[in-house]
């Protein structure tokens, strides 16, 4: 397999997992209503009960593919993520759409956690960031069509169609890792499968400073776009009134972060992952509290081309903090690939996915909670880079160790 086709595999996989968020925002309504659900804040659910399973269920495949190797765990998890989207199909009620969804998380876990170890099995510090952006860049297309894909998949049937849409987009990506991904994990990096082995790597994680705080960074910011997907529905179409338009507007912003991770895939190798992620995240703060004191002072609602103005300014600035920030947790890890993937990616979603339900249901029919919570947590975030490069920015000055 050629480098083009890997990264285009590796972008397809992790894409299944934004697919199975974004491409239902169009019917969250419809959802609601056949299953009987009167609140509007509670169609959350829909994504939470996804991003929980999707974040616990991420400890278990970093140790099983270190052990069994990358193939047979994902091949298990893209099974379930295939059972259960049809499982969906048939589904009588709301608790029991939430169960399934929960179920679908467990199985999409997979493509997150073993797709980073794979790349890190493959590639190591800007080289990793570099190939790690442009997954990202094709990654972040999915958001960009997923809701427009969605609201066509409406055309032609009801919300359960949508989820057979997505059963067989995973099963033609299924076949495609089958006959063309071989194992990358390399001979002398197999670990035991034991609870003392599976601890110790653990331990290799959370006692790293640097890996443990950008991860910290990374799940604090992360939390901000859980915090957006939440209410972007809300948002778009409750305080906008933009009703079709909502899948147009939600890609011209996900263009943005796709055009970031491109640029960021550029300029790495020249600039390096802190020099381009530390100014980003700076750029993010500034972007933010200008938005926020805009939106606590200007007139309410804001006007859109403002409002859209000032979020695809901030996601422009994400799109550069994400890739560099798991490349640099995953650098100095590289003999524990699998696990740390586990430990990193489990801290990001249920950490993020926390952050972003209180974003999320803290709407009261304007955009201020989100962005206020956009600002909390960039200040934050800031905050945990300053403790792991000891008060010191831009400078790349850490050394992988194992």
């Amino acid at each position: 397999m050629g480098r083009t086709e890997f990264i285009a595999l590796a972008a397809a996989l992790m894409a299944l997992n934004a697919l199975a968020i974004d491409i239902m925002l169009p019917g969250l309504q419809e959802i609601g209503a056949s299953l009987g659900v009167d609140n509007e804040n509670h169609r959350q659910y829909v994504i939470s009960a996804y991003l929980i399973g999707f974040g616990i269920s991420q400890l278990a495949y970093g140790p099983i593919s270190d052990r069994f190797g990358r193939r047979k765990p994902m091949l298990f998890g893209l099974g379930i993520y295939i059972l259960s989207s049809i499982a969906v199909v048939f589904v009588p009620s709301f608790a029991g759409l939430l169960v399934l969804r929960f179920i679908q998380g467990i199985g999409s876990a997979a493509t997150r956690v073993i797709t980073v170890s794979i790349v890190r099995d493959i590639y190591g510090g800007r080289q990793m960031a570099e190939v790690m952006s442009l997954i990202m860049m094709v990654f972040m297309v999915v958001p960009v069509i997923a809701p427009g894909t969605g609201q066509i998949v409406l055309f032609f049937g009801d919300w359960h169609l949508i989820f057979a849409f997505m059963a067989a987009i995973a099963a033609i990506v299924t076949v495609w890792m089958y006959l063309r991904l071989p194992e990358t994990l390399h001979q002398e990096d197999v670990r035991e499968l034991t609870t003392s082995s599976v601890l110790q790597g653990f331990k290799i994680v959370l006692t790293n400073r640097v890996a443990l705080c950008y991860t910290i960074a990374s799940t604090i910011i992360f939390g901000a776009l859980f915090g957006f997907i939440n209410s972007a529905e809300q948002v778009y179409k409750g305080i906008y009134d933009l009703g079709a338009w909502f899948a147009a507007a939600f890609a011209g912003v996900a263009l943005f972060m796709a055009l970031s991770s491109f640029l960021n895939s550029r300029l790495v190798g020249r600039f390096g992952m802190r020099k381009l992620s530390h100014g980003s995240l700076i750029g993010f703060i500034i972007i933010t509290f200008v938005w926020l004191m805009l939106q606590l002072f200007g007139p309410q609602p804001m006007p859109f081309f403002l409002f859209i103005i000032m979020f695809a300014l901030s996601m422009f600035q994400f799109g550069l903090i994400g890739s560099n920030f798991n490349s640099l947790a995953m650098e100095p890890l590289g003999r524990v690939a699998g696990t740390a993937s586990s430990v990193i990616g489990f801290m990001s979603t249920i950490g993020g996915s926390l952050i972003g339900a209180a974003i999320g249901q803290a709407f009261n029919g304007t955009a201020l909670p989100m962005v206020a919570g956009f600002f909390i947590v960039s200040v934050a975030g800031l905050g945990f880079v300053l403790l792991g490069e000891k008060g010191v920015l831009f400078q790349p000055q850490n050394k992988p160790t194992h």
